[in-house]
């Protein structure tokens, strides 16, 4: 798929995508975030690694849009873990768990 982002023009495949990030650590989530083979990366990380540019030369909404075209699941927050995988202490803790 084509896509222009920063002004520069891709040609995006999601087999690729996937193949480029699965060797890539995921970064801390604390934003928009995507699904890519299993993992969970901030959208940022992801069109650096795929388009080779800064950062700072795209916005998120350039890169969700081409994700989400590709086929990828982008999230406006990071997934919550479900409370049976959730730690029993600090600060969202009960008294007596």
């Amino acid at each position: 798929m084509r896509c222009v982002i920063a002004r520069y023009p891709f040609d995006l495949f999601k087999s690729e995508v996937e193949t480029s990030m699965e060797s890539v650590r995921p970064e801390p989530v604390t934003a928009v975030c995507v699904d890519i083979g299993g993992r969970v990366y901030p959208v940022k990380q992801v069109g650096e690694v795929i388009t080779g540019q800064d950062r700072r030369d795209f916005t998120v909404g350039e890169m969700t849009r081409a994700l989400t075209r590709l086929g990828f699941t982008c999230h406006a927050a990071p997934p919550q873990l479900p409370s049976a995988v959730a730690p029993a202490y600090g600060p969202l803790a009960q008294w007596g768990d």
